[in-house]
C-alpha cells in the first residue's frame, strides 16, 4: 500500500529533467540517471510534459468521477473504499496541478515585471 502515485512521481522526474536542464546540467534525468543530450532542449518538451499532466490528472478524475458513479447504481465489483481512495488522488492531482499553474504564472509575471 505504500506504493508511489504514478502521475505525481512522474511529474515530480519531470520537473527534475527541467531543472537540471535549466540549471545548465549537461544532460536529461531519465529512470533516475544522467542521460547526456547535444545542443539545447528539445523544443515543446515544456509543452509536452505539462500536457501529459494535465491529461494524466483529468483522466485521475474521470477515473474517479467513474467509480463514483458506479457505486451510487450499486455495481457489486466497487467498494466505497475504492471509490475514497480514488477521489483522494484524483483531489491530490488536481491541487498538484493548481500549485504548478500558480507557480506558472508567479514567473511569468516575474519575468513580464523584469525591466530591460
Amino acid at each position: 500500500m505504500n506504493a508511489p502515485i504514478s502521475p505525481l512521481s512522474s511529474a515530480l522526474q519531470q520537473m527534475q529533467a527541467m531543472s537540471t536542464q535549466a540549471a545548465g546540467g549537461a544532460g536529461n534525468v531519465a529512470g533516475g540517471s544522467v542521460v547526456p543530450e547535444s545542443g539545447a532542449a528539445s523544443a515543446g518538451s515544456f509543452a509536452d510534459a505539462l500536457k501529459s499532466s494535465l491529461d494524466s490528472i483529468s483522466s485521475s478524475q474521470n477515473n474517479a468521477i467513474t467509480q463514483a458513479h458506479a457505486f451510487e447504481v450499486g455495481a457489486p465489483n466497487v467498494s466505497l473504499n475504492d471509490v475514497m481512495v480514488d477521489m483522494q488522488k484524483a483531489n491530490v492531482g488536481f491541487q498538484f496541478g493548481l500549485q504548478v499553474r500558480n507557480k506558472l504564472v508567479s514567473a511569468y509575471n516575474d519575468i513580464m515585471n523584469i525591466s530591460v
